[in-house]
């Protein structure tokens, strides 16, 4: 049997303008600012202006990554398909796409198969320009910085200590360590520079954290761009570029508004790395999502032990924000990666590689039950070659901790093969109250909150601090940064911090490597290993295979 790529299926879907999508999802015209046929602006006037009640909120996470893919996004989206057709009022919030992973190895994130967003080429593509809007923001901040370090240098920046990187969004290694200012007097001062991919500038993760104009002004002056000879922090503030970054951001700041291939409204807003920042959608999506839906479904970058975790412990604190439950995806096939079991014998039962890779899923199930005391489901995306033994296994070993198995299918059925799921998340919401808890307090020291989420969220035995990372982390408190949210960046392929240890490993100690503050995001990074800020492109990469033909239509993408 051939099946259509996600492209064709995108393709062959019969949209609805954006004005009816609007009026299904309660918006006014006034509020919508349009993109062609199927793309709009939402203006964010509405967040204050609805009188309707705010919708329950379900976060989408997953297990540990591995190469057998999980389907958090297109889970996310069968989901909401699923409960619009069990008669629920909902809307979807999603991270927007880079075009770096676009054209590289992992394609694009806009879901698969019967379970999308579109218009998909547009949303994996330019969009609506905010992506652009951010490079642009953040260029400028190091055009001004770089010019002002020209023009005498009033502040007594120290050439040698610029943190603040340029930015492109795209995968090209190349220009990660770069000189520049060379070429005399007039072209600048000559210094070692580098640029980052676009969704690790700190101004993504500010945007997406930004609730208003006045909060994104805010933000942006106080992102530290570099020190001086005084060993002090220089911000944006200091070099006056604040307010001309949020002139260029004042539309980005907008959600912006589509729908699945089955009319569900979808906002699709921001994308910051899930890495060195949280990974999240932006908070204005996801409360207008809340606004607009009984039912406000979401999801966060990687596996719960990354996504979840800073959706819950930055996020939903930043933001004020209460899920109501949480999805755990999860497949037979990736449990027994986690098991041992190589990639090409996946399709044959084994119980035996099951049992073994199990534990990873009943540990992210209990963290968000025990931990952060939430009610769970779990998702299983089947695939054709999954037994009924293996699933029944699933099924008891969850059973176990009180939490219920449902099948998905929403890849092949759209929202057909997710009403199950919608009928046991609206279940919890209704039926199951949480009682919402963070992993760590606000108010222990840099050292006591990393060493709360290895040990409560990763089943670590605790944290080593390198001499480095433990003058970083002395220099911060001393700063009065002692009270932001950590964000880790680690892995997303192991609970630990090495990439090798599958499953759920236990034993294990984290070492901190590098501590580092993004003032205007408002959090810590907590740097666990060698963690890429601009990827580079595969040996074959997924643009070689992307055209578009003289009527316009675009062929390749996934």
């Amino acid at each position: 049997m051939a099946y259509l790529s996600d492209i064709e299926i995108a393709q062959n879907a019969e949209m609805k303008p954006i004005i009816e999508i609007a009026k299904t999802a309660g918006i006014p015209e006034d509020y919508l600012e349009q993109y062609g046929k199927y793309k709009a602006k939402i203006d964010l006037s509405l967040l204050k202006d609805s009188k309707k009640e705010n919708g329950k909120l379900i976060l989408v996470t997953a297990i540990t990554p591995t190469p057998a893919g999980e389907g958090k996004t297109t889970t996310t989206i069968g989901l909401a398909d699923g409960m619009k057709r069990i008669g629920k009022n909902v809307c979807v919030a999603l991270r927007e796409p880079s075009l770096g992973p676009v054209f590289g190895i992992k394609g694009g994130a806009a879901g698969g198969g019967y379970a999308q967003v579109v218009p998909m080429e547009d949303i994996n593509l330019h969009f609506t320009g905010d992506f652009h809007a951010i490079g642009a923001a953040n260029n400028l901040l190091a055009a001004m910085l770089d010019n002002h370090i020209h023009q005498g240098n009033a502040l007594g920046i120290d050439v040698r200590r610029i943190t603040w990187k340029r930015c492109v969004d795209m995968n090209d290694r190349q220009l990660r360590f770069v000189t520049d200012g060379l070429g005399g007097r007039v072209n600048g001062v000559p210094r070692e520079d580098g640029f980052d991919i676009t969704v690790a500038s700190e101004i993504m993760a500010v945007l997406c954290l930004s609730s208003s104009i006045t909060d994104l002004k805010e933000r942006l002056s106080r992102i530290i761009v570099g020190y001086n000879f005084n060993d002090e922090p220089v911000t944006a503030g200091q070099l006056n570029a604040s307010g001309a970054m949020a002139a260029l951001l004042k539309d980005a700041l907008k959600p912006n508004l589509v729908q699945t291939l089955e009319g569900t409204p979808a906002l699709v807003h921001g994308g910051p790395f899930a890495n060195i920042a949280h990974g999240c959608n932006s908070v204005t999506a996801t409360k207008m999502a809340m606004k607009l839906g009984d039912f406000a479904v979401t999801e966060a970058g990687f596996g719960a032990d990354l996504g979840a975790e800073k959706f819950l412990d930055i996020k939903c604190r930043m933001a004020g924000l209460t899920p109501s439950a949480v999805v755990m995806v999860a497949t037979v096939r990736a449990l027994k990666m986690h098991g041992g079991l190589d990639k090409k014998a996946l399709g044959e039962e084994n119980l035996g590689a099951l049992e073994k890779g199990i534990p990873n899923l009943l540990r992210h199930v209990s963290n968000i039950k025990n931990v952060y005391k939430l009610p769970c489901v779990v998702a299983v995306n089947r695939f054709p070659t999954d037994t009924d033994n293996e699933i029944n296994f699933i099924i008891e070993k969850c059973k176990e901790l009180g939490v219920n198995v449902v099948l998905s299918n929403v890849w092949a059925q759209g929202g057909k093969g997710g009403e199950d799921l919608a009928r046991e998340v609206v279940r919890l919401c209704e039926e199951e109250k949480g009682d919402f808890t963070f992993s760590y307090e606000l108010d222990g020291t840099i050292e006591e909150k990393i060493e709360a989420v290895v040990k409560k969220i990763y089943g670590g035995d605790g944290v080593v601090l390198t001499p480095n990372a433990k003058k970083q982390a002395a220099k911060l408190e001393e700063m009065g940064f002692s009270n932001f949210p950590i964000c880790v960046a680690k892995t997303q392929y192991s609970f630990s911090d090495d990439p090798t240890k599958l499953g759920a490993p236990s034993g294990f100690t984290v070492t901190v490597k590098n501590i580092k503050i993004s003032a205007g995001a408002g959090f810590i990074v907590v740097l666990t290993g060698d963690i890429m800020t601009m990827p580079g492109l595969p040996k074959v990469p997924a643009a070689e295979r992307i055209d578009i033909d003289e009527n316009g239509k675009i062929t390749g993408l996934f």
